[in-house]
């Protein structure tokens, strides 16, 4: 897990780019999949756009406090 949250590695920061679209397009039709709460398209890329903005460095922070061997 520490590698998926911190390496510098290509395949690595792949795995993150990969892992964040897949969160950011769940996010963006959270309202379509769930199906009773409809955002207006506007709403829909603030929400977005927050989350994936907050994302990467949540992410970083769990990495920075696994403990080592995780």
């Amino acid at each position: 897990m520490e590698k998926f949250l911190t390496g510098n590695e290509w395949n690595w920061r792949m795995a993150r780019t990969i892992a964040q679209g897949v969160l950011g397009v769940f996010v963006a039709n959270v309202d379509l999949i769930v199906g009773f709460a409809v955002l207006d398209p506007t709403m829909r890329a603030l929400v977005v756009a927050f989350v994936m903005a907050v994302l990467s460095p949540i992410m970083a922070e769990i990495g920075k406090h696994l403990p080592e061997g995780e």
